[in-house]
């Protein structure tokens, strides 16, 4: 018996979210993998065997998983968002590629979900609306200095810059770094964007400007959107204000 791994986007949490080809696959598994609180946005259906683990054990998840998958199995790993943006993807192919000849003979499927840039950006207007880039804040595996250098590239560029993993109670000072960072190239009145657990019930979205945003307003449940140099905001009588990004580049950035 040929067992599968499928690796699965939940979404940003409502299940109005999730895909129709994630709910099919999710219902299918046998086994489920992941992070204790993405399990839990999964409905228990009966015979189904649930394994959670910390946010910080990916590789040995993944590694469980084929492993379990290996013995004939439907196994799901799920993912918040997207699996392969900062997500489960690339750590089951990491674990495929150091692992045994065997992984590489399973039946893996990557099912993609709505990652929380596009959730935050959705409900704020337009924002990625031109070019744009996305980096992790998270110095756990890679240097803090790589992620400056990537900042200052980026916002020299003019990318809009939406950043993940901006703090977490082990890395409290990051996004406060990244945003003097960004404060070094980019004008006080640049609009940012924080999303807090959006599609969630306690969802909390804020727009302020560089020179006013504060690492205070985020946790571990947030998505920071740091405009460019042509992001707008449009204000609005009585009701949230629109942030775009236009489509058209008027001129290279010096």
């Amino acid at each position: 018996m040929s067992g599968q791994l499928a690796v699965i986007g939940l979404g940003p949490g409502d299940a109005r979210y999730l895909t129709r080809e994630a709910a099919e696959v999710l219902a299918a598994a046998q086994a489920l993998y992941g992070y204790g609180p993405y399990l839990d946005r999964v409905p228990p259906r009966a015979g189904q065997v649930c394994h959670a683990s910390d946010n910080r054990e990916e590789g040995a998840r993944a590694q469980a998983a084929l492993a379990h998958a290996g013995r004939g199995a439907r196994v799901a790993v799920v993912s918040g968002g997207d699996p392969g943006v900062f997500a489960m993807a690339a750590a089951v192919c990491e674990a495929i590629e150091a692992g045994p000849p065997s992984w590489r003979a399973l039946d893996l499927l990557v099912v993609p979900g709505v990652t929380a840039m596009l959730a935050v950006a959705a409900r704020i207007g337009a924002p990625l609306g031109h070019d744009f880039c996305t980096l992790s804040l998270s110095d756990n595996l890679k240097p803090w200095e790589l992620i400056e250098r990537r900042l200052d590239a980026a916002a020299s560029a003019g990318f809009v810059i939406a950043l993940y993993n901006p703090v977490s109670r082990s890395r409290p000072w990051q996004l406060g770094a990244a945003l003097e960072r960004l404060r070094r190239h980019l004008p006080p009145s640049t609009p940012v964007v924080f999303g807090r657990a959006v599609a969630r019930p306690e969802e909390q979205v804020t727009v302020t400007t560089l020179d006013a945003a504060d690492a205070s307003q985020a946790d571990m449940a947030t998505l920071v959107i740091v405009g460019s140099r042509a992001t707008r905001v449009i204000a609005r009588s009585g009701r949230s204000p629109l942030v775009y990004t236009p489509r058209a580049a008027a001129e290279v950035n010096a």
